[in-house]
């Protein structure tokens, strides 16, 4: 009877595993456990398993030309990495190459310019397909400093090929010379940059004025150099992208030391609403671009939207010149100017520049401002209460060495000495001009102090031209730059991240604000963004509100404005101002905090 209840509690045994009752109460007694459901439990084990999992790796980068935003070729740098066993597409990235022809030069110059450029990328395209696939590849994401420290090895050791390639040709070619036995060549006739012609005869010359100094030369540019920076930052979205965090986290996270902030505040854009381009053969005019800041009191998005108010108003106005009424007289109110005569209307060509803004001519930097004020006014703002400006002088585009002086008119001349008292009558004439980039060449370093000592308290002097080679900026943690508010940094070339946080670290160090600046030929990447907030930037000069690639960047400035009210890490910034003259003041006291606007 016994071994008979035995078989029974077996058959049934038997027939209780084999039918469908198991996975009905494993899965109750799953759900006594763990009040999830299966899908829930499982998503939950594998992540927690995925803690153990190998750290995704690199294992191809690919390079390919494309186009930028002006129909320009650059380099798109794509990163693939090795993730549970399989290999997945990362990110890509898009560099900018940086024009450094000057808009009234010759037609040769620019087609040998772009060559050059159509080579450099191809150039670029074979380092990042050969040399960095394989230097680069079973190296974690998230190591930006060891892949930075490989790219600049990289990098040194091609321009060391490059000059050791030089070289053999000079010697060379001293060779074939000697065997011809040809005489020397004597040294070109033509006038060196910073030297002025003797006086011809018959015109006064002034014996008083100082000869101005020679303009540096150019930092050459290696042929292929845009890989280096454009895998760097590829590199950077990829650590980003696996760390599951936006890039501007991932690029605070490196400044700091992984340590994360825990309040962050968004660049001030400078929207350039004009570029005011040469109407003739001569030189470029004072002003090449004017730029509107939006205070800091309204959000992002608040700014934007009082910028394309003024922008409507002003196209309105210069494309009717004739309903646009007269400036009015100065009425004692911060940011009006006294009306010196009837100015004509600035010409208005009907384009939209490169820049992504409108372009127009001018007689003089007065009719400019005279309908910006008109402009606001007629919408009911003020200059100077409701919104900024900032003006890019582009001073080394207007040196006539000849001469000796900037040509900033047609046919008017100032010494470097006199453009420093020009502009402190600009500013005190137009007070809500709060920022002037490039007013003085880099090389004139005297005046460079004295107008910081003069205007420092009253706006920001910015250095765009002096800070073009991030590599030449900072030489034993000091910045290699005029006396200055602030520069204008633009990711190009060989520039790597890391170079970027160790200089804005030392830029902030020492007081200067950074403004991270687009490039003339943009591409529509939005890393550029990431960057300024994820570096802490004071301002972000991105260009005009149209032109899909640079619409992008403003609406992912807008994006992560949202994000960081969203989760309560938004802080407010601040304009204030350095009073260079005050010596004896404190590092960290500065001066003129800007009111803020009037309250509707």
């Amino acid at each position: 009877m016994e071994a008979g209840g035995r078989r029974a509690r077996r058959r049934e045994a038997a027939e209780y595993y084999r039918g469908q009752r198991v996975p009905e109460r494993m899965e109750e007694a799953l759900n006594a456990l763990f009040p999830l459901s299966p899908g829930d439990l499982y998503g939950e084990l594998a992540n927690y398993l995925s803690k153990y999992s190998k750290a995704p790796v690199i294992c191809k980068i690919v390079g390919r030309k494309v186009l930028d935003g002006v129909g320009q070729p650059t380099l798109e740098v794509e990163i693939y990495c090795t993730v549970k066993n399989y290999e997945k597409r990362i990110c890509s990235t898009v560099m900018s190459f940086h024009s450094q022809i000057p808009e009234n030069a010759l037609p040769e110059t620019i087609e040998a310019a772009e060559k050059e450029r159509n080579d450099s990328v191809n150039t670029a395209v074979e380092w990042v397909n050969e040399s960095l696939n394989t230097m680069l590849r079973d190296l974690e994401p998230t190591d930006q400093c060891e892949v930075d420290k490989m790219l600049g090895e990289y990098f040194t050791n091609k321009v060391e090929e490059k000059k050791e390639i030089q070289r053999q040709e000079e010697e060379e070619e001293e060779e074939a010379e000697a065997t011809l036995a040809l005489p020397p060549r004597s040294p070109s006739p033509a006038t060196p940059p910073g030297k002025k012609k003797s006086a011809k005869s018959g015109k006064k010359s002034s014996v008083a004025e100082r000869p101005i100094p020679p303009a540096e030369t150019a930092e050459p540019v290696l042929s292929g150099s845009l890989a280096i920076g454009g895998t760097s930052l590829a590199i950077a979205r990829a650590g980003a992208t696996v760390s599951h965090i936006p890039l501007y986290s991932h690029i605070a996270l490196l400044k700091r030391g992984q340590e994360s902030p825990e309040e962050i505040t968004l660049p001030l854009p400078m929207v350039t609403l004009l570029n005011c381009e040469k109407m003739s053969s001569s030189k470029l005019k004072l002003v090449k671009e004017v730029m509107l800041i939006p205070p800091v009191q309204l959000s992002l998005k608040q700014g934007i939207e009082r910028v394309l108010d003024i922008q409507k108003e002003m196209t309105r106005l210069l494309e009717s010149p004739g309903k646009m009424p007269g400036p009015q007289p100065a009425d004692g109110k911060k940011g009006k100017a006294q009306n010196s005569g009837k100015k004509s209307l600035p010409q208005f060509l009907k384009r939209i520049s490169h820049l992504g803004c409108l372009t127009t001519g001018y007689d003089d930097v007065e009719q400019l401002l005279l309908v910006m004020q008109a402009a606001c006014s007629n919408i009911g703002l003020e200059l100077g209460t409701d919104v900024y400006l900032a003006i890019n002088c582009a001073a080394h585009e207007l040196m006539d060495y000849d001469k000796g002086k900037y040509e900033i008119l047609t046919g008017t001349f100032k010494s470097p000495d006199e453009m420093v008292a020009m502009y402190g009558e600009l500013i005190d004439k137009f007070p809500f001009i709060i920022a002037l980039i490039d007013p003085l060449r880099k090389e004139d370093r005297e005046q460079w102090s004295n107008i910081c000592c003069a205007l420092g308290s009253k706006c920001y002097l910015i250095a765009e031209d002096a800070a073009t080679c991030i590599s030449k900026l900072k030489i034993d943690q000091n910045i290699n730059t005029p006396m200055c508010s602030g520069v204008v940094l633009k990711y190009v070339n060989q520039t790597k991240v890391s170079d970027l946080i160790e200089l804005t670290g030392i830029l902030h160090g020492q007081r200067h604000i950074t403004i991270l600046g687009s490039p003339d030929g943009e591409s529509s990447d939005d890393s550029l963004v990431d960057l300024a907030v994820g570096l802490g930037a004071r301002f972000i000069k991105l260009g005009g509100l149209s032109r899909g690639e640079r619409v992008t960047k403003y609406n992912r400035l807008l994006a992560i404005e949202e994000e960081l009210a969203k989760n309560g890490n938004l802080r407010e910034t601040k304009l204030e101002f350095v009073a260079f003259a005050e010596e004896t003041q404190p590092e960290n006291q500065l001066s003129d905090e800007l009111p803020p606007p009037e309250q509707d």
